[in-house]
């Protein structure tokens, strides 16, 4: 007992208490406090989950079935991920007005929030592309020049050669990329919607994505101007070699029929 009080009496007893203190609040900190985050996460989650699915119920269950498994009005959903959901309803291309040939883009229907909701729901059906995060699809930092060999390459068979868009067949189109989110232009690379091909990670990286989301945000700048002079709409040669025939050609055929003209005035008098 005397040996235990002179212990109890020694200057560092004091400092060794509430290092073990510390030591054992910090373990136990350790061992449940991430567990309470992480079942504040799940509870917030499950809440978006239960919020879209009574979004979808009213907006989309009547085109693409109660359980998103399609119906002859709409396909299935299952599988498609947050990012083809984000695209579609932030676009107001969903829900569609009509049927047609192909969803128009227009105003949203849904806030962030509620389009939040229903890519989780949706999500909660399958896996599929998850929505970009702004580190992504942002331009700063990106290389310019490879996103337009890259667009010119893999889009401008469709989009023209500065996105301006063009029609297909059977009433279907390529819609212009002016003033679109760069966002939703990394979306539409994500998921192929309508008739665009989808561009997976395997296929462009996400580093070539923002290289082409760079590219189209320079050349459709207010502030950016063609190298090339005038851009004659940005549509490609064939704009351009219109243009050349019918103006340059024409005026030079008409220059030909002033010097002929002025010729023959010249030698009647």
């Amino acid at each position: 007992m005397k040996k235990l009080s002179a212990r109890r009496r020694h200057p560092l007893a004091a400092v060794v208490v509430l290092l073990f203190a510390l030591a054992v609040t910090g373990g136990l900190y350790a061992a449940f406090a991430p567990a309470e985050s992480a079942k504040a996460d799940d509870s917030a989650q499950s809440l978006a989950i239960e919020e879209g699915k009574k979004l979808y119920a009213v907006g989309c269950a009547s085109c693409h079935g109660t359980g998103a498994q399609g119906t002859s009005d709409g396909p299935s959903l299952v599988g498609v991920g947050a990012a083809a959901v984000d695209f579609q309803v932030a676009t107001g291309r969903m829900p569609m007005q009509q049927q047609g040939a192909q969803a128009p883009r227009k105003k949203p229907v849904y806030t962030q929030a509620q389009i939040d909701q229903l890519a989780a729901y949706i999500s909660s059906l399958g896996a599929g592309p998850a929505a970009p995060t702004k580190d992504q699809y942002s331009p700063e930092g990106a290389d310019v020049a490879k996103g337009g060999e890259l667009f010119r390459l893999n889009c401008s068979q469709c989009h023209n050669f500065t996105g301006k868009g063009g029609a297909l067949s059977n009433g279907k189109f390529a819609p212009n990329l002016e003033g679109v989110n760069p966002k939703h232009i990394y979306e539409a690379m994500q998921t192929g919607p309508q008739n665009m091909p989808s561009f997976p990670d395997s296929v462009l990286s996400q580093k070539n994505k923002k290289d082409i989301v760079a590219y189209l945000d320079e050349v459709n700048s207010s502030k950016s101007e063609s190298p090339g002079g005038l851009g004659l709409g940005g549509f490609g040669p064939v704009s351009e070699g219109l243009f050349a025939w019918v103006f340059g050609l024409g005026a030079l055929i008409a220059v030909a029929i002033w010097v002929a003209a002025r010729t023959a005035k010249a030698k009647k008098s």
